[in-house]
């Protein structure tokens, strides 16, 4: 894999960097798995971790660069930071709904945002979502802000239908 990305985020994990990438590159489309580094016996003391197991992965989802780290468990995601999935469908935010939502943290849900079994945070967007929020007609955009607010998953026809309202 070729890294010609002048920023590649970086993802923290304890030690399930490995099944993590493999998870993601199954979501979505257009991904691949790159290199794998493995820990040696240098920095072990720093590290703590055993030689030869797995120390990063650089991986692609849908072109866009990423490492995962298996940093060990000293940080934790939050959502802080999240990762934005732009869908033009129903179709795509169900999908991406559905896959990245199982078995993850079902309280942290609303607006579109979604925290995964590893503990990433997703905002599963639609553009439709966006451009109505960007929409120079304020009542338009309070409509939708006031139906957004009271979603988890965004549904697409409950916003067009709140924006119109």
């Amino acid at each position: 894999m070729e890294n010609i990305h002048k920023i590649i985020p970086c993802l923290w994990f304890d030690d399930q960097a490995e099944e993590a990438v493999e998870f993601y590159t199954s979501v979505f489309r257009n991904s691949k798995i790159g290199n794998i580094s493995r820990y040696g016996e240098a920095g072990q003391e720093v590290h703590g971790k055993q030689a030869g197991t797995v120390m990063t992965v650089a991986f692609e989802l849908d072109g866009q660069a990423f490492t995962a780290l298996n940093g060990g468990s000293i940080f934790k995601f939050n959502e802080a930071i999240s990762l934005q999935i732009d869908c033009e469908t129903q179709e795509e935010v169900d999908y991406y709904w559905q896959k990245l939502s199982e078995g993850g943290d079902k309280t942290a849900q609303q607006c579109g945002w979604l925290k995964d079994k590893y503990g990433v945070s997703w905002q599963i967007v639609p553009r439709i979502l966006v451009e109505i929020l960007n929409d120079a007609d304020e009542s338009k955009f309070q409509r939708a802000m006031t139906a957004m607010l009271k979603m988890k998953k965004i549904d697409i026809n409950e916003l067009k239908q709140a924006a119109v309202a």
